[in-house]
Formats: C-alpha cells, sequence, structure tokens
C-alpha cells in the first residue's frame, strides 16, 4: 500500500524542516476568515429590511459585506499569523454589527431560519453603479439557475497561505531551486489542494454540523427518503454531518461535467475558462436580456467564474480588471481557500481557535504529503467518499474506499491524525506550549464517538429537548446576541469601524458618479477581457 511510503516521506521531510524552524527561520502561517450569518428577525424568520446603512456600504466596505441575500451578512477579517487575532477582529466584527441591528439577531447555524417561499430570501442590492448592477444581476441569475433558498444557507471560508521564507526553504529541500518560486508554489499549493480533496471528509465529519433544518427549507419539495420528521418543522438526517455540503445545499449537476480535479494551475484555470464561455442549452432556455430586465449575466456554464462551487479554492488578489483565474495564471497561487466549513452553532463566532489550529495543521499535512496528480476515476471515487460522509458520517457500519480497501471512518481517521499530530509538532516549534498538537488530539474522541461531533451534539440536544431546529437555534442566537451586545470592544477598532462606515459610503458614491457607459457596453467589455490570457509569463499590467 502507498499509506507507509507516505509516512516515510512525510516524517523525513518533518525531520528536515524540524531545525530551520527551530532557528526561526520559517514563518507562521497567515489566515484570514470570512464568516457569513443570517440576520433574522425577533421570531427568528429570515430578515426583510435591507442591510443596515449604519454598517456602511456593502459593496466597498473591506469587512462588513453581503453574500446572496440582503440579509446574509459577512464578515472578512484582515490576515493574521496568530489565531487569536482573527478570531478577536471575527468577535468585533459581530459587537460593532450588534450595536446597530436592533432588535435583529444573527442566526448561528448554517441551515437557514424560517423562511416563506423563495421570496422571502431578498436578492442583495449593491448600488446603481455597473459593479454593482453586475453583483446585483449575478445573483439573479443563481435565482433562475438554482433558486434563492439554496442561497439562504451560510458557512466560514477560511484562508490560508504560508510565507515567502517557508516557501523558499521548502523549494531547497526539493532541490528545485531553478524552478521560479510563483511556479513552484503554486505547483505545491496544488498538491496541498489534491490531497485536501482526498482527505476533506475527515473535516466534514470532524466539524461539520448542519444534521437538521427547518422544512420551510424545502418550499414544498419532498424531503429525501433519509430524512425524518422531529416535531412539526423539523426534518433530521440520523447520521447526517453537513446538510449544508449535501445535495440539498451547494451542489450544482451542470458544474459537475466540468471535472475539476486540480492537477494543474493550467488545467484548472483553462476549465473555468471554457465554463464562462461556453453556452448551456437550458440557462439559455431562461434567457438573458428579456424586455429590458436582466435576468442572468450570460447563458453559460459559468455566468463567472465565482459561480463555480468547490470545497476549496486556489486564489489571488486580483488587480483591477482582472478575473480570479487571471490573476492566477499571471502570477501564480497566493492563499488557499477552504470552503466546506459549517458555522457551528455552540461557538458564539462559528468557530474557535482549536478548530483553526487543527485546521492550519491538517492543510500543513496536505502540503507536505505527496500528492500524485488525481485520475478521473479517483475523482469520482472522492466525490463517492465525500457524499457518504455528508449524509451518512456518524453511521457506524459507513466504509470508505481507501485504496481499494473499504475503511472505517475511525480506523483511516486514527491513522490520518496520526500523521497531522506529527505536522502539528513541527508548527508548535513556533508557539509556546503545544496548541496545534493538543487541538488534534481534542480531536480524537471524536473518532470513537460519533455523538461528540457538532453533528451528533445538535441533533442530541434536539431530541433529548424536543425542540424544534428553528426554536433551538432562535434560543442560541438569543444568548449570543445578548453577550455579544454587552462585551466591550477594541477602542481603536471601534474607531476604525465608526469610519469605514462612512468612507464606504463616500467610496460607492465616488464608483457611480466614475461610470461613463451604460450596462450593456460594460458587461460585453468585461467578458471580452475575461476571456483573455494571462499567461505567467506576461507580465499583468
Amino acid at each position: 500500500m502507498g499509506c507507509s511510503l507516505l509516512s516515510d516521506s512525510l516524517a523525513t521531510l518533518i525531520e528536515r524542516l524540524t531545525e530551520p524552524a527551530r532557528r526561526g527561520l520559517i514563518g507562521r502561517l497567515r489566515r484570514g476568515i470570512e464568516k457569513e450569518g443570517l440576520r433574522v428577525d425577533p421570531a427568528g424568520r429570515i430578515a426583510s429590511t435591507p442591510h443596515p446603512a449604519a454598517l456602511g456600504s456593502k459593496l466597498t466596505h473591506p469587512h462588513i459585506t453581503t453574500d446572496y441575500s440582503e440579509a446574509l451578512l459577512e464578515y472578512i477579517t484582515p490576515v493574521y499569523s496568530r489565531p487569536a487575532d482573527a478570531m478577536a477582529f471575527l468577535a468585533d466584527l459581530h459587537r460593532f454589527s450588534y450595536r446597530h441591528l436592533g432588535s435583529e439577531l444573527i442566526w448561528p447555524a448554517s441551515m437557514p431560519a424560517r423562511l416563506d417561499g423563495n421570496d422571502s430570501v431578498t436578492i442583495a442590492d449593491y448600488g446603481a453603479s455597473n459593479v454593482g448592477t453586475m453583483k446585483h444581476v449575478y445573483r439573479r441569475g443563481l435565482d433562475v439557475r438554482y433558486g434563492r433558498i439554496m442561497q439562504a444557507i451560510a458557512g466560514v471560508h477560511y484562508n490560508v497561505s504560508l510565507p515567502d521564507d517557508f516557501w523558499q526553504r521548502l523549494r531547497e529541500l526539493d532541490g528545485a531551486i531553478d524552478t521560479p518560486l510563483s511556479d513552484y508554489r503554486s505547483a505545491r499549493y496544488f498538491g496541498l489542494i489534491r490531497n485536501f480533496r482526498r482527505h476533506s471528509w475527515l473535516l466534514l465529519y470532524l466539524f461539520g454540523a448542519s444534521p437538521a433544518l427547518d422544512r420551510s427549507f424545502l418550499a414544498g419539495g419532498e424531503a429525501p427518503d433519509r430524512f425524518e420528521a422531529l416535531g412539526d418543522e423539523t426534518l433530521v438526517s440520523p447520521y447526517a454531518t453537513s446538510l449544508r455540503m449535501s445535495d440539498l445545499g451547494y451542489q450544482n449537476k451542470v458544474q459537475a461535467q466540468l471535472k475539476i480535479c486540480f492537477n494543474s494551475l493550467s488545467n484548472y484555470v483553462n476549465t473555468l475558462r471554457h465554463a464562462i464561455s461556453t453556452p448551456w442549452p437550458a440557462y439559455q432556455a431562461l434567457g438573458v436580456h428579456e424586455g429590458g430586465e436582466w435576468r442572468q449575466l450570460n447563458a453559460n456554464i459559468l455566468q463567472i467564474e465565482n459561480e463555480y462551487y468547490s470545497d476549496i479554492r486556489p486564489k489571488r488578489v486580483a488587480r483591477h480588471g482582472e478575473t480570479p483565474s487571471q490573476a492566477l495564471e499571471a502570477r501564480g497561487v497566493e492563499y488557499i481557500e477552504v470552503r466546506c466549513l459549517d458555522l457551528n452553532p455552540l461557538l458564539t463566532l462559528g468557530i474557535d481557535e482549536q478548530q483553526i489550529r487543527f485546521l492550519d495543521a491538517f492543510l500543513m499535512w496536505c502540503l507536505l504529503s505527496e500528492s500524485p496528480w488525481i485520475p478521473d476515476e479517483e475523482c469520482d471515487r472522492l466525490d463517492d467518499n465525500r457524499r457518504l460522509v455528508v449524509e451518512r458520517g456518524r453511521d457506524p457500519e459507513l466504509r470508505l474506499t481507501h485504496h481499494g480497501r473499504q475503511r472505517s471512518i475511525a480506523d483511516w481517521g486514527g491513522e490520518i491524525l496520526d500523521e497531522v499530530g506529527q505536522v502539528a509538532d513541527l508548527l508548535d516549534l513556533l508557539e509556546e506550549g503545544s496548541p496545534h498538537g493538543e487541538a488534534v488530539r481534542a480531536m480524537r474522541p471524536r473518532l470513537d464517538d460519533p455523538s461528540l461531533t457538532p453533528s451528533g451534539a445538535l441533533l442530541d440536544r434536539l431530541r433529548e429537548r424536543g425542540e424544534e431546529f428553528s426554536d433551538a437555534m432562535l434560543v442560541i442566537a438569543r444568548e449570543q446576541g445578548e453577550r455579544l451586545r454587552e462585551e466591550p470592544m477594541d477602542a481603536a477598532r471601534e474607531a476604525l469601524f465608526d469610519q469605514l462606515v462612512a468612507t464606504s459610503h463616500q467610496q460607492q458614491g465616488d464608483i457611480e458618479a466614475a461610470d461613463t457607459e451604460g450596462f450593456d457596453d460594460f458587461l460585453a467589455h468585461y467578458f471580452t477581457r475575461a476571456r483573455e490570457s494571462r499567461l505567467s509569463n506576461e507580465e499583468a499590467s
């Protein structure tokens, strides 16, 4: 089997990195957090009010915006090398918001609050500028393609990068000093992504926190057979870990045929470029610009690249006029974005420092372990493993496919944690104590006892108390809201947020005033540029 070889090569690499780490020659991981949360009214229904103006412009504010819906708040932290700093900033974003939400609350769960049909999910409005109109029309397109209800789901996105000194050291150890650093870094990040795809089922098991939903989410549709009723308004899937990541959530059968398995940067970029340029008959039938109204940006497989759903993405901050893949093509991968994390309603911010430490060790393990390319057959098998854990992860009879063998989550997961633990020890050379090692050890009991996972704990709570899902989440939302309203904010950060409110509104006004072309021309120019190649040897302007 390949496992022992993988372990041997990993152990050797860790050994060679240990001395540089001890001498402080390798910097810490850098991370930023994006966290969504649905605004709800005091009765626990999705809010119908506009995004509060007192929180700033959602088009231009760097830290407080909305995702799909006007009611779906999205918080974005700066990049930090210390998890505690990212969590402190995220906490102050919540506290600041609660100063301006009146009686509204932030829903603590990934699966939405009580809905009243598709139209109860209001599409976000970003103002009259061309860029704001494009964001709104894109969301209209998501509505006609998939419906709005799916877009009311919330989650956490976790962005991670490694410092240049780490990449320099790793490139030397790999004997790849003649490879340009950006090319080397991109290739290694894609290796991380492939290993993540092979093993992301473990994150879904350990951190999935959406085993239940309110009946209103199905909007009159029939519940799949695997669901059972709990009370009058709640449906649960007894062994599910993350309904958010199931076929009820962010899945797309049209996109499935893209077959992106992250074997190379060029393959990834070219596949996305093909998707944003290729019409899809069912989307053509929906119409694009009908009766003077834009229904979607275009009728292609993807309207824009952001429509591609994946549990992980390679990313680079784009320059003005660049699409995400053009930025990647021009200058390589800068960081990766993990997108498969549920909000944990039992944590005030939906995520905590222990989970961050585990994610860092897990992602570093994905990076340092050998990562061969993924053939199509393996790609299908990875999707099967992920789906099984999403739907039945806490079923003690469940078996996943690994190198042609059937393995239990406890067995295979325990083997992974052994190796992740070795990487955690390496990361802890930069820390006081052993926070990464402790985070890995804290996950072990969850493998042996599924009731200790967030999904297990939430389901047990609903069953033991006889609570409806929406009622239970509303109780938690009130408790969290009360606490966050009363907690003091960092004074300098509060002043910054106050300033950003005014600045962001001014910036939106400036953008709207500066527009000189009509929206139709703006969109035509955008897509002409989007189809252009930006190969890395052509320096982007």
